[in-house]
């Protein structure tokens, strides 16, 4: 709803990052279908059939994103049963994010988690610590984004990235065409790429050579 009515005003308005996809107005936007891809792959390759996304609630209401979606049919054509422990909704409230990983791992626990922002990931990571549930002896753990913190963390994070440059000069040409007045309303992408780091291992029990 933002952004249409940013669109729909007479001042030009870049959209980064975002739902800006049909809209009238410039944008760009990381493509990470194929990383995520990538990293559903290495873990079902792992062992891992518990495979659980945590992402904000606007990724999932009132219908799935383009990664939310793209993400629970990469599970159904590895053969894996979906449903709303894949995808949970969690509130988007703090105490609702670690009442959801408490029931998560109450009964039938993940595997793997993947958690879309570094904020998510890192409150993850604490909240099962503190459980006695590390990465990647009792579970892995994926972020969808990157973070400059992760470089200096030991096991490195596996994460998704991409190059900030193509973003940077989009953003610097398209604010170049508006102060010469020429109307610039395209939308462009930005590839991103799986990189695996540590916290993803074997599902515990099963051996690398398995």
């Amino acid at each position: 709803e933002i952004l249409e009515w940013f669109a729909a005003q007479p001042v030009p308005a870049f959209a980064l990052y975002g739902w800006s996809q049909g809209l009238p107005m410039a944008g760009i936007r990381i493509d990470k279908l194929g990383a995520m891809k990538a990293a559903v792959r290495k873990l079902h390759a792992l062992g891992h059939r518990r495979i659980v996304l945590m992402v904000q609630q606007e990724g999932i209401k009132p219908r799935f994103g383009l990664f939310e979606q793209t993400f629970m049919d990469e599970l159904s054509a590895l053969g894996i049963i979906t449903g709303p422990y894949n995808l949970p909704d969690w509130g988007n409230e703090t105490k609702g994010f670690h009442r959801c990983l408490n029931s998560l791992f109450q009964h039938t626990p993940p595997t793997a988690l993947i958690l879309s922002e570094s904020r998510l990931f890192i409150a993850a990571y604490f909240h099962l610590a503190r459980r006695g549930i590390t990465a990647p002896r009792d579970v892995s753990l994926v972020c969808d984004d990157p973070d400059i913190a992760f470089c200096w963390c030991e096991p490195p994070v596996s994460h998704i990235r991409w190059d900030n440059r193509p973003v940077a000069n989009r953003i610097v040409q398209w604010v170049d065409h508006v102060a010469r007045g020429k109307e610039d309303r395209r939308q462009g992408t930005s590839p991103a790429e799986f990189v695996e780091g540590g916290t993803i291992g074997p599902v515990a029990g099963r051996g690398k050579g398995q």
